[in-house]
């Protein structure tokens, strides 16, 4: 038998360097979920937290901050397909924790999908440098010589991202991609019981030698005094306990020493079903399906399952043995290491503990136990043998039904495990022909949903779309998020349970009222959003955008800015473009053939364009007018170099306006300046967006829009 002295400890990584506590440090046991054998302990006794995040404010932010945006970002593709190699090292280390194959890739893969698709929103949604321009520009002058806009830029400390037990790996890089996008450093705290294959994964991570010094440290046992080192540059993202994130909410450097926090906590999720949905729809099956797979990946254990199932007084019993039915059918417990298990243990005997007293706590207070049971279920073992459970965390799925629907118990109290309630809801009100009643029937759902206190998320299980509106719009400010099934998603529905990184995952109330995930949202969340005011000048040297009114060197007609011997802009490469070249035209006459013309050629013969009389009669127009998309043809025409050369491709327009209408007989010409110059990291070119605008003889903006070119790096191909 190993002695507590001969059990390897779950090592932190700190300063760029593995560390174990010293000699003879006895710390937390952490065991196999699913036979109870010991595998590690974990202790973080002698650790250095103040250095640890020195470590991260200096090494961290120098080496994310000698990268842009759009190099972290390939840095994170790098990391995700890394660790994609090594999934199979991690799913074994992942049995340990009572996680079946699929549990696994929830955790491990989806967590190698976050990484991917922050690099890609990265890469397409945010400039490749490391300010981030939010908003239009508000002139703040008369002559326009004094602007004001917002910025982004990182916060210049540390994120600590303290994680709970049962996403090891992907509650971890959820939090990570972010920030690194963002150019902040993390020190993560993963649970004590599952924290030693976040240990491994980070193992992994470090081992690629694709991230910077600095920029990822990992504290393996309790960090109570992590918190005291920080302050206002620094953020603390929780996923845990209530009653934890109260605590750190209440910690004097958050409290008062403004330290950002964001936290996502216990969670009453509730999935709706819909009056429609009667058994032997395609909803029934999808909404019974929804429940048991939220009551059975990871035990039960996830912040999203589905706690409370809302339905039509009529069809609770219904939806019961449906439920019953199929847990039956689809569902054996067992070590996840044996074939044929499709649930696991919960992470710990603690855990397994806790949902039991918590379900006993429900039944007595209303609850009544309507399928399953709380005795030691029979389990499959790893050798294929079936026992009854003993030394693993085991537990049968168990459902609860409420006469009393509005019973506070079940409003309160989560058993986090493989464990939801059914609840009635009255659709008929003062009916008495057993008619329904709709808008009695959609009050009562909300109201049961709302009792919830604030949730992550919840379902709306209907194919009615006045239901599906009425409740969806009375239930969004109590959640974070809301999925709407029918028949027509069911198959492709990534689910009730699943966050994905393009949307916002959090919710208020209850569910801690913090926000993480939502795309390029939540790398913000790591920046500090700056009012800035100042010249043209000023804000275009600042932000890397040209401002209206900045310096600019115009090629093309004199008598409109041009300076003599400018080269035209498309004759340069990037390596020559900077922001501010510009080219100005010629003035160029449109007459009623032309406009005939084009409405012939392209055959768009709106009256505007082809009828006087029509026209005249149009408040907006002083007779015929042209086209706008023939104005615009003919810009191109006026800006474009035609010879081979760094241009080489025009790839779309943004942002278009048309403000001055143009007749037969007034002139046109245009102005075109380099904004924003975005070299490709991993390409031999980059994007040019240009501000466009079209003048009239008279100097009147015609029409405004940006152009977007691809540009060569250097003046290769064609020379």
């Amino acid at each position: 038998m190993a002695t507590a002295a001969s059990i390897e400890m779950v090592p932190s990584y700190i300063q760029d360097a593995w560390w174990t506590p010293a000699d003879g440090v006895l710390g937390t046991e952490a065991r196999d979920a699913s036979t109870g054998e010991v595998l590690a302990q974990v202790s973080a006794e002698g650790l250095d937290l103040a250095a640890a995040v020195e470590h991260a404010r200096t090494v961290g932010q120098a080496g994310l901050g000698m990268l842009t945006i759009h190099e972290r970002a390939l840095k994170l593709r790098e990391l995700a397909a890394y660790l994609n190699d090594r999934r199979q090292e991690l799913y074994t280390v992942s049995a340990r924790t009572g996680a079946t194959r699929i549990d696994s890739m929830v955790d491990i893969d989806g967590g190698i999908g976050v990484l991917f698709t922050f690099s890609s929103k990265g890469r397409r949604e945010l400039p490749n440098a490391n300010v981030i321009v939010d908003g239009p520009v508000e002139v703040l002058s008369k002559d326009g010589s004094f602007l004001g806009e917002h910025i982004y830029t990182r916060i210049p400390g540390v994120a600590v991202q303290i994680n709970a037990f049962n996403f090891p790996v992907w509650g971890m890089l959820e939090k990570f991609a972010p920030a690194f996008i963002a150019g902040v450093p993390t020190i993560v705290k993963p649970a004590t019981p599952s924290g030693y294959l976040a240990a491994a994964a980070v193992r992994a991570m470090v081992d690629s030698g694709i991230l910077p010094a600095g920029s990822l440290q990992l504290v393996s046992g309790s960090a109570r005094e992590l918190v005291d080192h920080l302050d206002y540059r620094d953020m603390v993202s929780f996923t845990g306990s209530a009653s934890t994130s109260n605590l750190l909410r209440n910690h004097p450097q958050i409290a008062y020493g403004g330290v950002r926090f964001t936290a996502e906590t216990d969670s009453l999720n509730a999935a709706i079903l819909g009056p429609d949905a009667v058994s032997g729809t395609l909803e029934f099956e999808a909404f019974v399906k929804s429940v048991v797979t939220e009551m059975t990946v990871k035990a039960g254990q996830k912040c999203t399952s589905i706690r409370r199932a809302i339905v039509p007084n009529q069809l609770r019993q219904a939806v019961i043995d449906a439920i019953g039915a199929r847990i039956t059918e689809r569902v054996v417990v067992g070590d996840p290491r044996a074939e044929g298990v499709t649930m696991g243990a919960l992470a710990s005997l603690e855990q397994l503990a806790d949902v039991r007293s918590a379900v006993e706590t429900m039944l007595a207070a209303g609850g009544e136990l309507a399928w399953g049971t709380l005795d030691a279920p029979q389990v499959m073992r790893a050798n294929g043998s079936v026992a009854v459970a003993a030394d693993g965390a085991f537990m049968s799925p168990v459902v609860l039904s409420w006469a009393n629907a509005q019973a506070p118990a079940v409003h309160a109290l989560e058993a986090f495990g493989p464990v939801t309630s059914v609840l009635g809801y009255d659709t008929q009100g003062s009916r008495t022909d057993g008619g329904l009643d709709r808008a009695f029937a959609v009050a009562e759902a909300v109201k049961l949903a709302a009792m919830g206190g604030g949730s992550l998320v919840a379902t709306v299980c209907t194919n009615d779309p006045d239901f599906a509106r009425d409740v969806v719009t009375k239930i969004a400010a109590h959640h974070g998020r809301v999925l709407i099934l029918n028949r027509e998603d069911a198959r492709t529905s990534t689910g009730h349970g699943s966050p994905v990184p393009h949307l916002v995952h959090g919710g208020p109330g209850r569910a801690g009222g913090g926000e993480e995930l939502g795309g390029i949202r939540s790398v913000k969340h790591h920046m500090q959003r700056t009012a800035i005011q100042g010249s043209p000048n000023m804000l275009t040297a600042i932000t890397g955008v040209w401002h209206t009114g900045a310096d600019r060197v115009i090629a093309g007609d004199a008598k409109f800015g041009a300076v003599a011997g400018a080269m035209h802009p498309f004759r340069k490469s990037l390596a020559e473009l900077r922001i501010g070249d510009a080219f100005a035209s010629g003035l160029r006459q449109i007459t009623l053939e032309d406009i005939a013309a084009f409405a012939l050629t392209t055959g768009d013969s709106f009256y505007a364009h082809t009828d006087a009389a029509a026209a005249e009669k149009n408040p907006f127009f002083p007779g015929i007018v042209a086209h706008g998309y023939l104005l615009v043809s003919w810009a191109a025409g006026l800006f474009v170099e035609p010879a081979p050369g760094p241009v080489l491709a025009n790839y779309g327009l943004e942002s278009l306006r048309f403000i001055t209408p143009v007749a037969a007989g007034d002139s046109l010409r245009v102005t075109l300046t380099a904004m924003t110059i975005t070299p490709r990291v991993t390409d031999d070119y980059g994007e040019v967006c240009w501000d466009a605008i079209l003048h009239n003889q008279n100097g009147a903006i015609v029409a405004t829009y940006r152009v977007l070119t691809l540009v060569e790096k250097v003046d290769t191909l064609y020379k």
